[in-house]
């Protein structure tokens, strides 16, 4: 692999394995990012439906489960929405917490190889 500067920089089985780990990392960040967008959708989802809840005056409502609508009691609804937003949040918030340590390897793993191949090797996005 030829360096910048005109020499060459030997790329060993260990630079592979750096090589070949920030790849698998960057897949993994566009899939996180794809299902944190998902996972807003869906608690802002839940908000609406908590929303158009409290203004219906009815006793007995219609709700979701999987492709069927049941027709179900009001306060029963209401404690599953609940139970619904606080999954939905956990879920986001481990999603979160992934992304930022994938984020932390992946700028160590920056660190180690530009350190190594200066501009010979991009692990920038474009």
């Amino acid at each position: 692999m030829q360096q910048g500067d005109g020499t060459e920089a030997q790329v060993t089985w260990e630079d592979q394995q750096n090589i070949n780990r920030f790849g698998r990392l960057n897949n993994r960040l566009h899939e996180l990012q794809d299902e944190i967008k998902l996972a807003k959708e869906t608690n802002e989802n839940l908000d609406d439906a908590g929303n158009e809840l409290i203004l219906s005056d009815e006793d007995v409502v219609r709700f979701q489960i999987g492709e069927v609508f049941a027709h179900m009691p009001r306060d029963d609804v209401e404690t599953r929405l609940e139970q619904m937003k606080e999954d939905a949040a956990k879920k986001l918030e481990r999603l979160e917490e992934e992304k930022e340590s994938i984020l932390a390897q992946m700028a160590e793993l920056k660190k180690i190889l530009y350190g190594k191949f200066k501009d010979a090797i991009n692990l920038e996005e474009d």
